[in-house]
């Protein structure tokens, strides 16, 4: 028997453990067997990964492509393009686009074109707002992955629903099988704050992140965790940013309402004091958070297990827009948000070499856990045959710093993570047995990424 690819010569690491010497065999864009590589079929291609890590395909459930209506930030195509070279075989993108994807036919819109242009495979959510409860099962039925609500005031203003309506989107979201997640910050709190220090003339970065305090996320976790108790919805938190919000999850966990949650690498890595260092291209929301709030979120999300997923809630915005020539300007005038693709994969591996979590552990929340809360599994996220062939090959042991953001592949490459220096990169991205990153170079055609199937 020849197959179509064999990747062998690597250790490969899924949440159940680790298989030195090993490899996998695909065929027709499926696996076909993992084990010794000496016990693998001949195949049309052989790929040595010369002793590196194999793990199931990353995905990544939060990015922003901009795709359709805000491609001159960003599109499927260089959305797609930065995940193939940062290891991610699968992207999730958002719905707040122009037009929102809140209706069918702009669904419908947002999936033909990453049929045209995408890199690796996608899927994407569908927002629900005060306009278009009724549209939730056509929503379902096109094909959406899930549903997401803002809670707070965010990129592209779309308004959030009153509590009513949230109650009833979950009981009709709940009818489909499918997970309503939230952008989880209380819009009274934020706009009041705002307000208030935009009229006290509190300008500095910094105070774009206290405008957006702890309370305002913490709140609005409880309130849906409360929600879903009673409506018995599955809810999911994107970007949990902070131990407290962290904390809320877990008691949500033990209520046994059916919560899930993630955060990001930003959220891990650095602490409020960016926003001193680096100013507005560091500005996001929620907000990166204190010494202490990070702590806390390492402690209870991460070591005590509240935080399922990792995710970037990449989100490019242009140059002018992030104030790069002015980062300590006014930051009112700033736009939130930066890229993430490429820097997640080594920002987990860095922490897998200091010793924070394991290359299972690590495996579990960016692979296998994701494509089970959204629905993926196994075809996304696992190395058992008869799956799609989706794997990442990475170096943990590559020592390497961002230098530039123009090493990046993203339309525009904004990051805070310039400068910043990681042990572990991504050298590989194979896609339904298709490399489309190898050697530094994305090497995959555009228009090869599809859409995922999921069912409710």
């Amino acid at each position: 028997m020849t197959v179509d690819l064999v990747v062998c010569n690597c250790t490969v690491v899924t949440p159940a453990g680790r298989t030195p010497d090993a490899g996998v065999a695909v065929e027709d864009g499926t696996i076909v067997a993992v084990g010794r590589s000496e016990q693998l079929p001949d195949a049309d291609r052989v790929v040595d990964a010369e002793g590196n890590v194999l793990v199931p395909g990353i995905v990544d459930c939060h990015i922003h492509n901009r795709e359709p209506g805000l491609e001159y930030k960003e599109d499927w195509e260089t959305a797609t393009r930065a995940a193939a070279a940062g290891g991610v075989t699968t992207v999730v993108g958002m719905p707040n686009t122009d037009p929102v994807i809140d209706r069918p036919e702009h669904l419908e819109l947002k999936f033909e074109r990453g049929e045209a242009s995408a890199h690796v495979d996608f899927q994407s959510y569908a927002v629900v707002t005060s306009e278009n409860l009724e549209l939730i099962p056509a929503l379902d039925e096109t094909g959406a992955l899930g549903f997401k609500i803002f809670l707070g005031s965010t990129v592209g203003d779309v308004p959030p629903p009153s509590d009513g309506e949230i109650l009833e989107a979950m009981e009709r979201i709940r009818e489909t099988g499918k997970r309503l997640g939230f952008h989880e910050e209380n819009g009274e709190i934020i706009d009041y704050y705002t307000e208030t220090f935009q009229a006290e003339g509190r300008n500095e970065p910094i105070d774009h992140s206290h405008s957006r305090p702890v309370i305002a996320e913490q709140e609005a976790v409880e309130r849906m965790i409360t929600f879903a108790d009673e409506t018995g919805a599955k809810i999911h938190m994107f970007h949990v940013s902070s131990g407290s919000a962290a904390e809320a999850v877990a008691r949500g966990k033990e209520m046994d309402v059916d919560v899930t949650a993630e955060t990001t690498p930003h959220y891990l890595w650095f602490t409020e004091e960016v926003m001193r260092e680096k100013g507005n291209p560091a500005r996001i929301q929620p907000p990166i958070r204190d010494a202490e709030e990070r702590e806390r979120l390492w402690e209870v999300g991460i070591d005590d297990g509240a935080i399922d997923c990792f995710a970037t809630d990449h989100a490019p915005h242009t140059p002018e827009e992030k104030k790069v020539d002015d980062p300590f300007g006014n930051t009112w005038d700033a736009t939130s948000g930066f890229v993430g693709l490429e820097t997640e994969v080594p920002v987990m591996l860095s922490f897998v070499d200091d010793g924070r979590f394991t290359l299972e552990e690590w495996v579990r929340r960016h692979s296998a856990r994701p494509a089970q809360v959204w629905g993926m599994y196994p075809q996304k996220g696992s190395l058992q045959v008869g799956t799609d062939a989706d794997f990442t090959i990475v170096d943990p042991e590559r020592e390497w710093t961002l230098e530039d953001s123009s090493e990046l592949h993203s339309k525009n490459c904004v990051t805070p993570f310039v400068g910043e220096s990681f042990t572990g990169k991504a050298i590989a991205t194979v896609v339904r047995g298709e490399v489309v990153y190898e050697d530094g170079e994305v090497v995959g055609e555009s228009g090869y990424g599809s859409r995922v199937d999921v069912d409710g």
